[in-house]
């Protein structure tokens, strides 16, 4: 399996890194390819709403910047994992921008590989998951039809946790 990871924490040492690079562990000792995207460090303008995706472009962006290495991936993907540090609630700023502009690579359709997801999402407190939620279960369950394989968190001392980096070797190890 093709799995493209959207890494948006701006520590690559991080707690989410960390995470991310578990279920990296896992998928590959499984034989899957793991491509991993590092938002932060990437140059992602916003959607700006011009519609020019949903017309002249016929699904093509008008904005030339580090989203085309993600639309191209994206392209060969047969999962997502969506992975972010919680900020006020939700995901990162960084990573809003680049699930804004799969406007685009989702019209007229969704990519046709992509067919599963997951989110990896790590906080210091255990109840500020509700942002992050509403955008994968409407973003990506509902208006993309993408299978749920799992929501994985951890907050405070089960951040870099042995138990919690266990937990999502095993995840990425059993996807079939």
């Amino acid at each position: 399996m093709n799995i493209l990871v959207l890494n948006g924490s701006p520590r690559p040492k991080g707690n989410t890194r960390q995470m991310v690079d578990a279920f990296t562990e896992g998928a590959a000792s499984a034989n899957h390819q793991v491509n991993i995207i590092d938002v932060c460090q990437k140059e992602i303008k916003g959607c700006t709403a011009c519609e020019y995706c949903h017309t002249k472009g016929h699904g093509s962006c008008v904005q030339k910047d580090d989203m085309q290495e993600v639309y191209n991936l994206l392209k060969e993907a047969d999962m997502l994992v969506i992975a972010s540090p919680i900020y006020y609630h939700g995901i990162s700023g960084q990573l809003k921008c680049v699930i804004d502009r799969f406007y685009s690579a989702a019209y007229p359709n969704k990519p046709p590989r992509l067919k599963k997801v997951a989110m990896i999402l790590s906080s210091g407190d255990a109840n500020m998951y509700d942002g992050a939620m509403f955008s994968f279960e409407g973003d990506f369950l509902g208006y993309l039809g993408l299978e749920n394989m799992g929501v994985y968190t951890a907050n405070g001392s089960e951040n870099g946790s042995v138990k919690k980096l266990d937990e999502l070797r095993k995840f990425g190890a059993s996807l079939q």
